[in-house]
Order: structure tokens, then C-alpha cells, then sequence
């Protein structure tokens, strides 16, 4: 039986235990993001969503004509849906020119095969024509006007909430809303959720969006 010396039986210094109890919280950490990454085929940029079904839309698109998103039935194109109105002053534009960048760095074959639309949550000011000049100046996208009550009852479906602000008249106003874009693969099935402070980050958001164009769900 070996000896016990005096440095055998003195406590562990503070700092080894700390040390240890931290590799330990690391390793834990490590293999639950292993875990995870082989569970999921693809580690989004985004919020992943579980097997959710997206909600169709109805309302007049900004050439002046009905118009309605039906999940499932979009000819195998995946759509970029983003809550916005034209009057907004840095969000709204921001996003639409981040999202329409992030398409024009896919290979021609998946550009052709996603959508932008914007649903405006200003339908007393966002007319067909307002609408066409807005979304037309971000490149290829489609603004709709839904009107109330159907409007707020759609944005629930998708989590959006919206509320006017800033009120100075009838038609001077401000809308605050949920900024987020939702990705709907060509199944129907909503697949990412990107708040606006991701879309800068265009090569990642165009790495989603490719994988779900090419990947939609089962």
C-alpha cells in the first residue's frame, strides 16, 4: 500500500477544481451540440421551424389583380414571406434588399425557384400602385394587400403582430410589427424563421434558402 505523504492528503487548490468542473460543463455542452447536428440535416442560420404547416394568404397583389398563396401549390418554388409596409422607414427596406440580395447570390436554377413577397400591415395606405413601386424597386418580389379583418387574422397564423403608431392623422402614421421573414419550402411547410438582423449576413441566409429550395419537406 503506497504512503500517504502530507501533499496526497492536502485539499485540491480551488482553481483544479474549477478547471475540471469547467471541461466537464464544456464536454457536455460539445456533445449535445453533436447530438443535434446529427439529428438535423442542416444547421440553419435561422430558427428552424418543427413540421409546421404555413397558412395561405388571399388578398390583391400590387398589379391591381386577386391574388392568392396557396402552401404547397407554387409550381416547386419556395417562398420569403416578410410582414412590411411602405411608409416603414429603415426596417422594411432593409430587409426586402437583404433578402433580394441573398436570391441574386444563388445559382440560376434555385433563383428561379423562390419567391419574395411582402404582406403589407398597412392596407389603408398600401394600395396596388404604392405597392408596385415599392416592391419593384428591390428587384423580382410580389407586395398583396389583404384587408381587415382577414389581415389580422392571417398574421396571427404566422406569429405577426402589428399595431399603428405615432398617430398624427388618418393617413400619417406609423406601424410597428413583428420584423421577422418566414421560409416556406415548395411542400407548404414553414422551414426557417430569420429575424431582420440576421439578413445582412446574405451568403448564410443564401445557404438556407438554397438547402430548403433543394430539401423541401416530406
Amino acid at each position: 500500500m503506497p504512503e500517504l505523504t502530507p501533499e496526497a492528503l492536502a485539499p485540491r487548490p480551488w482553481y483544479v477544481s474549477a478547471l475540471l468542473a469547467l471541461s466537464a460543463v464544456v464536454l457536455l455542452i460539445a456533445g449535445a451540440w453533436g447530438v443535434a447536428r446529427l439529428r438535423s440535416p442542416y444547421p440553419f442560420y435561422g430558427t428552424a421551424y418543427p413540421n409546421t404547416q404555413a397558412a395561405a394568404l388571399t388578398g390583391t397583389d400590387h398589379t391591381g389583380r386577386p391574388w392568392t398563396f396557396t402552401p404547397g401549390e407554387t409550381g416547386g418554388a419556395a417562398t420569403a414571406i416578410f410582414f412590411g409596409f411602405t411608409h416603414c422607414p429603415n426596417i422594411c427596406p432593409l430587409s426586402l434588399a437583404n433578402l433580394s440580395r441573398a436570391r441574386d447570390t444563388l445559382p440560376p436554377a434555385d433563383r428561379a425557384r423562390l419567391k419574395i413577397l411582402m404582406v403589407s400591415v398597412d392596407p389603408d395606405r398600401d394600395t396596388p400602385q404604392r405597392l408596385k413601386e415599392y416592391v419593384t424597386y428591390f428587384g423580382e418580389g410580389t407586395g398583396v394587400n389583404i384587408p381587415e379583418p382577414t389581415l389580422s387574422a392571417v398574421a396571427k397564423q404566422y406569429g405577426v403582430g402589428y399595431q399603428k403608431a405615432d398617430i398624427k392623422s388618418a393617413a400619417e402614421y406609423q406601424v410597428n410589427h413583428t420584423t421577422a421573414t418566414y421560409l416556406v419550402d415548395a411542400a407548404g411547410k414553414l422551414r426557417v424563421l430569420w429575424d431582420y438582423s440576421q439578413l445582412p449576413q446574405t451568403a448564410r441566409v443564401a445557404q438556407d434558402m438554397e438547402y430548403v429550395i433543394r430539401n423541401p419537406a416530406r
